[in-house]
């Protein structure tokens, strides 16, 4: 019996497709940038974390427009929002729902389910590094399972969910340090500088005039489903795939062969293969709002720093002499590019 030969991609349906996506991705960054001022590369990443479905750790000084960052993107992609201020008191009933006994609507008592704010499409963990530990781990499986269990019964979150939390540098007081299977859940972990001094002036302007700017929905929630599963069709080579896989394996330092002297030496756990899915997802992303249908390796490298920063723990050693594992990843990719070089065919 022959088998049916499978039928030619439709051409025409795939660029519409991608220029759609283009073209609601520009809207959003377009009427986002009407609230924030500056941080361009900032709003692109936490939109590339989005679209992959994933969910997003924003870390900077107070005051630097993170929660306003959050709020805009919910009200522009007109998603159900929720936000939760962290601090040190914060229950995990207060995150996820608790049961109570009370009465229904026809006067009689019974136990009701009460849904807490994660059960929203966009979760603003405000602070999240504020909250003890016990409270910061309620996420875990909501994070990971977009799921609950209150009172031994799983509940579903809603579809499409997120996490955006902001967190104060942990050196700052009053703060605890997120448990690292926390910090894996999440896809990127973002840096936000300071405003330059024209960022400054025109935030005073937009702020302290008589108009009030707010952000318009321009996509709805099934536009935002949609293009996330837009962007998992695109193409990943296999090369371009062993690239991402090797960032990974050189991040640990138990691998001789593989890991570079700087990860040796100075790490203590390399990232997870959470950080192969974050990589190539991200990059799928930032292919597709370059209107390309493939990833190239330019697109792992850009997003290599923000997914894969946070999961590499450095050792005493490199704590002790202020290592950043911003540059502990670019001695990564640069190693991971000279070997992968070295192994072509002469």
């Amino acid at each position: 019996m022959t088998v049916p030969a499978a039928p030619p991609p439709d051409n025409a349906a795939t660029e519409a497709q991608a220029k759609a996506f283009r073209e609601r991705a520009a809207r959003i960054q377009t009427e986002i940038a009407r609230v924030i001022v500056g941080q361009t590369t900032i709003v692109e990443n936490v939109l590339i974390a989005v679209l992959a479905g994933g969910h997003v750790l924003l870390e900077g000084v107070p005051g630097l427009g993170k929660t306003l960052l959050v709020r805009t993107l919910a009200q522009v992609m007109d998603l159900q929002f929720a936000r939760v201020q962290f601090t040190p008191d914060l229950m995990p009933a207060d995150i996820t729902g608790t049961t109570l006994y009370m009465d229904d609507e026809a006067g009689h008592r019974a136990f009701r389910f009460v849904p807490g704010p994660v059960f929203a499409n966009i979760l603003l963990a405000d602070e999240i590094n504020r909250a003890t530990p016990k409270t910061q781990s309620a996420l875990l499986e909501a994070m990971a399972e977009k799921n609950v269990t209150v009172s031994g019964t799983q509940r579903p979150l809603p579809s499409p969910f997120f996490v955006l939390a902001t967190q104060n540098p942990i050196e700052m007081e009053g703060t605890y340090p997120l448990p690292e299977a926390q910090m894996d859940r999440f896809l990127f972990k973002v840096n936000v500088p300071s405003p330059s001094l024209a960022e400054l002036a025109a935030i005073v302007d937009r702020t302290t005039g008589t108009e009030t700017v707010v952000a318009q929905k321009v996509v709805t929630e099934a536009e935002v489903l949609g293009m996330q599963a837009w962007v998992r069709s695109i193409l990943v080579a296999p090369h371009v795939r062993d690239f991402a896989a090797g960032l990974v394996v050189a991040s640990h330092p138990s691998t001789d062969n593989t890991a570079p002297d700087a990860v040796k030496k100075y790490v203590r756990v390399g990232a997870s293969p959470r950080g192969a899915q974050s990589l190539i997802l991200a990059a799928k992303v930032r292919a597709a709002l370059a209107g390309r249908f493939n990833v190239a390796v330019d697109d792992l490298v850009a997003v290599a720093p923000s997914a894969l920063g946070h999961r590499i723990l450095l050792n005493f050693e490199g704590e002790a002499e202020g290592v950043q594992t911003a540059s502990v990843v670019q001695n990564i990719v640069s190693h991971v590019s000279d070997w992968q070089r070295s192994s072509l065919p002469k």
